[in-house]
């Protein structure tokens, strides 16, 4: 089963993928840690990854999808989650392409729903508990970095929301309801 998380940041894609991983055998796909792999791994791509990262370039969308194809080739038993790709249309249209030429499919689209203020609300409160008792704080995790990387979602990643919904693969769940029932949600939706 191959399924895409969208959502805004701080909604719980991360932390959702994590339990699909360890539940359903899925392998999660996240863009960053796969840039960072391959510019270490020596492999071609990993010298064109690296190449373009060290002259403060943006990965071309091309190369990200080769880091996609490299780990689809490997297989996971369970299938894999999309996590941070696409966030554009042109990159839906190349990741629809790419699982055509393999034989594979897109299973599923869920999107994560929130309300934008409580979000913010709730990733301030966290960051303020997390420094109240010592622990370690993600430096965006502020009201106005948090609304700086929601206007960039927004404007660059909502449109997939229309997108697979007109394909008839998005599925909506509550992103500000319990872990637990988010799971549950997602759980239902795969079913």
């Amino acid at each position: 089963m191959n399924i895409i998380l969208l959502g805004p940041p701080g909604a719980g894609k991360g932390t959702q993928a994590q339990k699909l991983v360890a539940e359903r055998n899925m392998v999660q796909l996240s863009t960053g840690d796969m840039l960072r792999a391959a510019r270490t791994s020596g492999t071609e791509m990993g010298k064109k990854v690296a190449a373009v990262m060290d002259a403060g370039n943006l990965v071309t969308d091309e190369i990200v999808i080769g880091l996609i194809r490299e780990q689809l080739e490997n297989g996971a038993e369970g299938g894999f989650i999309f996590d941070g790709f696409p966030r554009t249309l042109p990159q839906a249209d190349a990741l629809a392409d790419l699982l055509a030429d393999m034989g594979q499919t897109l299973d599923a689209v869920i999107e994560l729903r929130v309300n934008d203020d409580v979000l913010v609300d709730r990733i301030v409160n966290r960051a303020e508990e997390a420094r109240a008792a010592g622990q370690p704080v993600r430096a965006d995790d502020n009201e106005e970095a948090l609304r700086v990387r929601l206007a960039a979602y927004y404007k660059q990643t909502s449109p997939l929301i229309g997108y697979y919904y007109a394909k008839g693969d998005l599925q909506s769940v509550d992103g500000l309801a319990s872990m637990d029932d988010v799971a549950a949600s997602i759980a239902e939706a795969l079913s």
